[in-house]
């Protein structure tokens, strides 16, 4: 079934794309939630003409958007989730996680736009933040985990002073008290 869209659909294509999509997923689900129509002959010259007239709008639109993607440049996120003895993560790492980690770093982004493959393990993954259908930006993601032992810094040994015998700390002697003076003092009547 061939469908022109009407709204940004992630996976699936931008505003004013023609899709194919299963007659299913278009008639009980695009259709009727007002995302797309089908794509008659008429539809398809009022779509043309259409964007011959916004041209200029979708030119500033890009134009934005290669805006937002500058801000991205050398952006690389780091992101500490607990993680079990074997490497596997408790729950996984997604979009959601990205986009509070990015708004740490002061940048703001909409959840809808970022797509990543949930990452189940401890490794390296990429993100992709879609501003426009021609800009999207790929951010790299390390997962790390939250526990981990700090890594150990090897320091070069320090010798330590010889200490001589003449300078050695001596024993305290320990005076014991009589025990046997308390029994014997007199009792006073």
């Amino acid at each position: 079934m061939e469908l022109i869209l009407k709204e940004d659909i992630i996976g699936l294509g931008y505003k004013n794309d023609i899709v194919n999509v299963k007659s299913g997923y278009g008639r009980n689900y695009l259709i009727p939630q007002q995302k797309a129509v089908i794509a008659s002959p008429s539809a398809k010259k009022i779509l043309a003409e259409n964007l011959k007239q916004q041209a200029h709008k979708l030119a500033a639109q890009k134009a934005a958007a290669e805006d937002k993607a500058k801000a991205f440049e050398g952006v690389a996120l780091e992101i500490a989730a607990k993680v079990a003895v074997t490497g596997q993560l408790y729950g996984s790492v997604g979009a959601a996680q990205v986009v509070e980690a990015l708004a740490e770093k002061g940048i703001e982004v909409d959840r809808k736009i970022v797509t990543m493959k949930e990452a189940k393990k401890v490794g390296e993954y990429e993100a992709v933040v879609h501003f426009h259908k021609e800009v999207e930006v790929k951010v790299p993601v390390t997962v790390v985990a939250e526990n981990a032992p700090a890594p150990v810094v090897e320091e070069a040994p320090v010798e330590a002073p010889a200490v001589e015998e003449a300078e050695a700390p001596v024993a305290e002697e320990v005076v014991e008290a009589p025990a046997a003076e308390e029994e014997e003092a007199p009792a006073e009547a």
